[in-house]
């Protein structure tokens, strides 16, 4: 007879589901604060152009 799993295991992965979602938002909480998100384009550019082209 196939046994139906346990439910128990629910009581760890809940609160560590939580504990996971609460330290990505706290991350990404503190991303924004200190700025790193203020300038979305230049970082692509510089990934374009090369150092030794600016300097000729």
């Amino acid at each position: 007879m196939f046994a139906w799993p346990s439910v128990d295991v629910l009581y760890i992965l809940v609160p560590l589901a939580t504990l996971a979602v609460a330290t990505a938002l706290l991350a990404f909480r503190w991303a924004l604060r200190s700025g790193q998100f203020d300038d979305l384009e230049t970082p692509p550019l510089r990934a374009v152009f090369d150092e030794a082209d600016r300097e000729k």
